[in-house]
């Protein structure tokens, strides 16, 4: 990327690595970090033995440049490396200990990595990069490739590249790497397995200002629980599913596996063993790199796993605190029924729509109808009025319903019920099958009616022209309510 001048001037002002580099005690801070955690691989150390360890450093440097050039005591430089102001330390306290732990923050690492650079090396090495970076090109323009005879002619190529070397060592030639090359290659790896352990920091780093937006979130949450839940969640995957978050899970899920570890340690006994390298095999720390790797991965895993306690903890929270409202709330329910058990209130105080639940099949549901379309004509003819017969208007049959009510009362008046069969014994039907129709909706409307579909009853009738009629229809019984009864026994 462009180097800006405003973006440069903003970061003088807040990055911690620049910081660093403009601190006037610089050279101390980075000394003593590198020897203190990058020397050794450290991931992280105790409050008590890093002060320890910067006593005995700064001891050493009050004996060469003098009392008065470090006053402060151990305690103090560490917290003000760990304020937030300087930012060059992470202050913590590791799950199950009591006792403060520091370690480095990325901007740290940085910093250290960009001086460590700016020495002089003694051997430059350039072919095994170049190596290194033809190779990386291969296997990019290899990767996107989709014309699969592009890619079989690349792995022809391969096969036969393997072919000769395989025929020339057969034949007694094996083409071996001499000192030089030996030792760029094992400089290249060992720059490169440094750098990722600082990359795990970074990752790490990344995964815990996730934990700590979620805590943020969790102690000033006051809306849904959902909401906020889909936020953390979709933060986490933007995190994971992030290209440093593959690539973690990748390198992750290689070093795991017992093929991987088996062969990073053969291959790491195997280096060790050349004697060209010389005094280039000086640091045994890179003989363990790869169990250092794993001591990174698992803290970094271990931060994703107190991000998932988190939430955990949120929901198991939120949880008992809606448990404890639903019983508290059953709780007033039973103290305010106790109270009202010896004062009942008067009249209905309570109503429910159905005492049962009313269910519809789906085969039950009428099937689609579309609707007819009727044609309308806005023009109106008039009629010939003399050929037309408006009798047919008056000759309408009218029903009192309210005579038929009270049919039905006066022969529930000495019985508890009665069937619409003897009540038409008792008041024959005047208007014929229109009056019977209106007995039937009586009975419908009544609720103490009863339809007895499986019985029928045989009804007669004689219409205005004395013909008789019968029709045969579903048994109906009329019945008393309850407060009908109560006030004839009372009379």
């Amino acid at each position: 990327m462009a180097l800006e001048y405003l973006d440069l001037r903003n970061m003088r002002k807040n990055h911690p690595a620049w910081r660093l580099m403009t601190a006037d005690n610089a050279p101390l801070v980075a000394a003593f970090l590198d020897a203190a955690f990058r020397e050794h691989n450290r991931r992280h150390m105790s409050e008590s033995d890093l002060t320890m360890l910067l006593e005995d450093y700064l001891y050493q440097l009050r004996e060469s440049e003098g009392a008065e050039s470090f006053p402060r005591g151990a305690g103090e430089y560490l917290d003000e490396w760990a304020r937030n102001d300087r930012g060059w330390l992470r202050k913590f306290y590791p799950q199950g200990s009591d006792e403060a732990h520091y370690d480095l923050t990325p901007a740290t690492e940085t910093a250290l990595q960009w001086l460590e650079g700016l020495f002089e090396r003694g051997f430059v090495g350039t072919e095994s990069r170049l190596y290194t970076a033809i190779q990386l090109l291969r296997e990019i323009a290899t990767g996107v490739e989709q014309d699969r005879e592009l890619r079989i002619a690349e792995l022809r190529r391969r096969k036969r590249g393997l072919d000769e070397e395989i025929a020339a060592i057969e034949a007694g030639e094996v083409p071996l790497l001499d000192a030089r090359a030996l030792k760029e290659r094992f400089q290249q790896f060992s720059r490169t397995a440094r750098e990722l352990l600082s990359d795990f920091r970074a990752v790490e780093h990344s995964f815990r200002e996730l934990d700590r937006n979620v805590r943020e979130q969790i102690a000033q949450a006051a809306g849904e629980k959902g909401e906020m839940l889909e936020q953390i969640f979709g933060e986490h995957d933007a995190i994971t599913d992030s290209e440093q978050g593959r690539s973690f899970r990748a390198f992750w899920d290689f070093l795991m596996s017992p093929s991987g570890q088996e062969e990073l340690t053969t291959l790491l006994d195997t280096v060790y063993q050349i004697d060209e390298l010389g005094e280039t095999l000086e640091d045994e720390r890179l003989r363990r790199i790869h169990f250092d790797w794993m001591t990174a991965g698992e803290q970094t895993q271990r931060t994703v796993a107190r991000l998932s306690q988190q939430l955990r903890s949120y929901l198991d929270d939120k949880s008992y605190y809606e448990n404890r409202r639903i019983t508290e709330l059953l709780s007033q329910i039973e103290k305010r029924a106790l109270e009202l058990r010896d004062d009942m209130p008067r009249g209905a105080f309570m109503q429910i729509d159905e005492s049962r639940p009313q269910v519809n099949l789906p085969l039950e549901r009428p099937l689609f109808t579309p609707p007819l379309e009727t044609d309308l004509s806005s023009l109106v003819e008039t009629a010939e009025t003399h050929s037309i017969d408006t009798s047919a208007l008056f000759d309408g049959i009218v029903v009192d319903k309210a005579r038929l009510t009270a049919n039905v009362e006066s022969a529930l008046a000495g019985r508890t019920q009665i069937t619409l069969q003897a009540l038409l014994e008792q008041h024959p039907l005047r208007e014929g099958l229109a009056e019977l129709v209106a007995y039937l909706s009586l009975a419908a409307e009544n609720p103490r009616a009863q339809f007895q579909e499986t019985v029928t009853d045989l009804l007669e009738w004689q219409d205005h022209d004395g013909i008789r009629r019968r029709a045969r229809t579903p048994r109906v019984i009329f019945a008393r309510s309850s407060r009908d009864e109560r006030d004839e026994r009372q009379r």
